[in-house]
């Protein structure tokens, strides 16, 4: 009994960390789902294998925007060292867009 306790314990404190931590919406991860079926955006297990072959680190962020039109994958990595890198890919084409070291 106190097991089962503990585990719901846990379960209610992370579930509400999911509430309260600002994400994306339910619409977002649709729209995002629908571009990755229609072709337009590549899946993101690709992106985050480019981005880890390009920078040694742990994915701390994803975030899939629309610039002017454009797809963008915005990776956020955490090295070894503590340093957050960002890598901007092309979501369409996979191509690296941007790499730099966060202040």
């Amino acid at each position: 009994m106190k097991r089962l306790s503990i585990v719901l314990l846990l379960v209610l404190g992370l579930s509400s960390l999911f509430v309260l931590t600002p994400g994306l919406s339910d619409e977002d991860h649709q729209q995002a789902r629908h571009l990755k079926e229609l072709g337009e955006i590549l899946p993101l297990e690709q992106i985050i294998k480019a981005a880890k072959a390009k920078q040694s680190g742990r994915v701390i962020e994803i975030e899939l925007e629309n610039k002017d039109g454009r797809y963008l994958y915005e990776v956020e990595l955490l090295n070894a060292r503590g340093e957050v890198w960002e890598l901007y890919f092309d979501a369409t084409t996979g191509q690296l867009i941007k790499h730099e070291r966060e202040d």
